[in-house]
This record gives structure tokens, sequence and C-alpha cells, in this order.
């Protein structure tokens, strides 16, 4: 399913007018002998969803802003293979474990308390090395027509319960966000745990997806009758059709309720720390927070900005305590999967 066009960009040309950080970086970079100086972004957010809005800050700004898109992890290991030589300057991953990676490096800068504050600290670095932008809910989703919400369990273990067998559940075991979540539920509970959670799940053999979009799209069908996701993609189904038979659940303070975050840090390449500072600043400006909750459908992470369509706000999600810098361990979770027989 793709998101609609017509009303991304329609809401994107109006947000950076508002910008505050606008005037901050005119008054302090642009103005100066020399013109603009140039900011290069490693993205692995994708160019669809981030930009639109970033070519409004550009335009609006007349920063010369230049993106290289690419996967999160990719792009952190080339940030690491570049050294001191890397032309990038900000990194904007999909989630926190590529700049945790960065971070435990000693590649990001320390970002400023005036910045760091305006982001609960559950969704910042606890070294101040990188801040969230915007908070992407792990969910259950599940069909209305095939599962009452008293059915659901509190506890993302009890799916391991052989009443949600026979290819009820739907996962999908090669994706990024699931594979976040098994290294959340890894941290939490140790690997023993894990590993105990995921061979639960695959005997009751579930129906295993390529992405979160094709799980979402399964349960409208009636195809699988729950399944493990994060929260935005079945808001992007509800805004094409308001009556998609499908809901989230959440569970109560485990994996099943983490909350990662798409964010950003300031890599120790910079050539204008001031200037990478503020496009920061934009990001987090009550404009750019309302573009992503509008269009992403992702949780803002700024006060006074609320999470759009019938969502649990943030402050509701019975959520786990845990640090997401350390989801950088990835390859760990990989062999996991790999003796489980799950990949």
């Amino acid at each position: 399913m793709k998101m609609k066009r017509r009303t991304f960009l329609k809401y994107a040309a109006g947000a950076a007018v508002g910008l505050s950080a606008i005037g901050i970086i005119r008054k302090l970079f642009l103005d100066a002998p020399g013109g603009a100086p140039t900011l290069t972004i490693y993205s692995g957010r994708n160019e669809n969803l981030v930009g639109p809005l970033i070519e409004q800050i550009r335009s609006g700004t007349g920063m010369d802003i230049r993106v290289r898109y690419g996967e999160t992890a990719g792009l952190a290991a080339t940030i690491l293979e570049e050294g001191a030589n890397s032309p990038a300057h900000m990194f904007f991953a999909q989630d926190a474990g590529g700049l945790g990676a960065l971070s435990k490096e000693g590649r990001l800068l320390t970002i400023p308390d005036t910045l760091l504050s305006r982001v609960e600290p559950r969704f910042r670095s606890p070294k101040g090395e990188w801040i969230g932008i915007t908070g992407r809910a792990r969910t259950v989703d599940y069909n209305t027509s095939l599962v009452r919400p008293g059915e659901l369990p509190d506890s993302i273990w009890e799916f391991t319960d052989q009443k949600w067998g026979g290819g009820r559940i739907g996962w999908a075991p090669t994706n990024g966000s699931f594979q976040a979540f098994v290294t959340a539920f890894r941290i939490l509970e140790g690997n023993g745990k894990a590993r105990e959670w995921l061979e639960g799940i695959k005997a009751n053999k579930p129906q295993a997806y390529p992405n979160n979009t094709t799980i979402v799209d399964a349960l409208g069908r009636g195809e699988i009758q729950v399944g493990f996701v994060n929260n935005y993609y079945l808001m992007r189904f509800k805004s094409e059709n308001p009556d998609f038979p499908v809901a989230h659940h959440y569970t109560r303070g485990d994996a099943g309720s983490m909350i990662n975050v798409a964010g950003i840090g300031v890599l120790d390449t910079v050539e204008n720390r001031g200037l990478a500072e503020a496009f920061i600043e934009a990001l987090l400006s009550p404009e750019s927070q309302q573009y992503f909750a509008r269009e992403t459908f992702e949780y803002p992470l700024i006060s006074g900005v609320e999470v759009e369509g019938d969502q649990k706000p943030l402050a509701e999600i019975d959520t786990p305590d845990i640090d997401l810098s350390n989801l950088e361990d990835l390859e760990d979770t990989l062999d996991m999967l790999r003796d489980a027989g799950i990949l």
C-alpha cells in the first residue's frame, strides 16, 4: 500500500513556513560571507517519508542540504568504514540501534541540553549523543471481526499459548522493526527467555510476511487474526478506508509495547556544528512534528503535538524501561533467529 502523495505533499508545502529554526539559520549562517554552508546527511529514513520535509527546510532556509539515503544498518556501517574521511555531517536513523552503534564507537557529538530537553529522557541518548525525532510503538494488531478485545492477552508471552496456533499469528522475521523488538526482548529478559519466546511462537506455526504492510493487509483480509507490527502501518490503511477491520492492541510493560525512535545525531566529521543543531531544531519544531503525525502517523515527541487517529497517547502506553542505545546489538539477534530456524 502506498501513502497518498497528494496530502503528503500538500502538508509538506506548508510545514516549513513557520519553522522557528529558519530565522536562526539565516542569522547565524546564510548571511555570513561565503554564502550558505553545506550540510550532508546520511538518512536511513525513506526518501518518500522525509524527503518532502527536508526539501521544505532547504528551500525555506536556503541551506545547502545534501542527503544520501539507504538502510539504517548499512549507512551506520558505511560511516564507521569511512572514518574521519566520511563526508557525512549527520545521521538520521530509522531506529535507535544504528545511532547506538555509532555512539559506541565514539562517532557522535553531544547535543546541547536546550535541544535534548524538548524530548523525554526515554527517547534520547543517556549520554546526550542522539535525540529521537518521532516515536514508533510496537503493537499487536488484530482483525476486529475475528478476535474480541477481551481475548487478547496483556503479555506478549501469552501468544505462545497453543490457542494462538494454527496460523492465527502473522510476523515478519526478516524485517528490521521485528528484529529490533527481539533485540529489546533479549535486553529486557535475557537471551534464554527471548529464545524461548521465539520457539514458542514458531511452534504455533505463524505465517511469515516480508514486512509490516503485508501483515496489516493480511489482517484486513482475515488471512491471519493477529500480527506483530509497528503502530503507523494500520493508520495508513485507515486513512484510505476508515472501516478497515483492524485495530491496535498494546501489551503491558514488556518488549511487545516498546517504543523505538527514528532519531538523529551529529557526527564527529561535521563541518558546521551550529548548522547541524539548527537542523535538529527544525525537525523538533511544532510544524515538523505535526507533519510527521499527519503524514507518517508516527508519535510526535515534543509536548503539545498529538498523535493522529485512534491511537493510544504516548503517556498511556505501558512501556518497558530500556536504553534504546542498546538496540545496536543486532548481530546476536540475527544469530538467534538463524539458530532457531526462523531465518
